[in-house]
């Protein structure tokens, strides 16, 4: 059995929901044109994402909003209307007035499944999530939800496959970040974005560098492989305040094995079959259908080094400042 999936990296504009939703309508259209059942869309598109760090208690309350919000709302209406399933990132506000960074899957039938990341750091008033989002889907296939950092931990790519994912949807505002790894990701100049038209050669070395293509080669292809599922990535492109996404949208085999990407320095998708004749004997689902849980206690035990998502994304404060407490509320 087959099926179409499309992946979009797009640049959103901070907080104006209105055009970032008229992007979303864009590509869905572009999408049914390609015979896509799903378009995934990423991390926090609708709201923004880099000036969310920024916004004092009013600014995050302005911008967020419930699952039934209207944008949400708008967006499962679409996939509605048109017959396919869209996957969406945006602030959520619930009902105990708690903020999450969350992605909804609108499906055909009107079904909306919700993740919340699971390591939220954006922001201290940001709550993270305390569940997985694994669902069937019309197409023969279950599929996962995790939001950027999330897919960083092996574990949570793993405990998906354990609940029966068989994809996973990997939405992303990633690339040209910090990170205090002096092997990690590193900033990549503004310039080299806003000069992308007369220097191409510029941006599209940062793209498929060691800050962008090159550093999700090191690990998106082992969450793939290593678990026997496919992977959808979506992920931003472009000046977002002052870091730079490098898109890469790309959608990868149980195999680890990349189907389609794209490197382009503008808003893009991608769009393949999928062969869920992959699966059943692919090495990842081989691997754990062997696995011993009864030598994994240790797994389950709490990390005495452990640290906050926050402190874990800016464990070294020496070279990145921190929100104050008093600037976050």
């Amino acid at each position: 059995m087959t099926f179409k999936v499309s992946s979009v990296q797009f640049q959103h504009k901070a907080s104006d929901k209105a055009y970032n939703l008229s992007r979303v309508a864009h590509f869905t259209h572009e999408a049914i044109l390609e015979g896509s059942q799903f378009v995934a869309f990423p991390e926090m598109c609708i709201t923004g994402y880099w000036h969310v760090p920024k916004l004092d208690r009013d600014g995050l309350y302005a911008l967020a909003e419930p699952l039934s919000g209207p944008s949400i709302s708008h967006v499962a209406a679409l996939a509605r209307e048109k017959g396919i399933a869209i996957g969406a990132g945006f602030l959520e506000l619930d009902e105990d007035q708690s903020l999450y960074n969350s992605y909804a899957v609108c499906m055909p039938d009107g079904q909306i499944h919700c993740h919340r990341k699971l390591h939220a750091w954006e922001h201290r008033l940001i709550s993270s999530g305390n569940s997985y989002t694994v669902f069937d889907t019309p197409w023969g296939v279950r599929a996962g939800i995790l939001i950027c950092w999330d897919n960083n931990l092996v574990e949570n790519a793993r405990a998906n496959a354990l609940l029966g994912a068989e994809m996973l949807i990997a939405p992303h505002q990633a690339g040209g970040g910090y990170s205090v790894s002096p092997h990690g990701m590193k900033r990549i100049p503004v310039e080299k974005w806003t000069r992308r038209h007369e220097d191409p050669e510029a941006i599209e070395a940062e793209i498929r560098g060691p800050n962008g293509r090159e550093w999700f080669m090191r690990w998106l292809p082992s969450r793939a492989h290593d678990n026997g599922m496919f992977l959808v990535f979506s992920n931003g492109v472009g000046q977002d305040e002052d870091e730079v996404r490098t898109g890469n949208a790309m959608i990868l085999d149980p195999y680890g094995r990349i189907l389609v990407e794209t490197w382009q320095a503008a808003d893009a998708m991608v769009t393949t079959e999928i062969d869920l004749g992959l699966l059943d004997k692919c090495t990842g689902q081989r691997w754990i259908r062997g696995r011993r849980p009864e030598l994994y206690g240790c797994l389950t035990e709490p990390n005495p080094q452990g640290l906050s998502p926050m402190e874990a994304r800016f464990s070294d404060t020496s070279t990145r400042k921190l929100p104050r407490a008093d600037e976050a509320l």
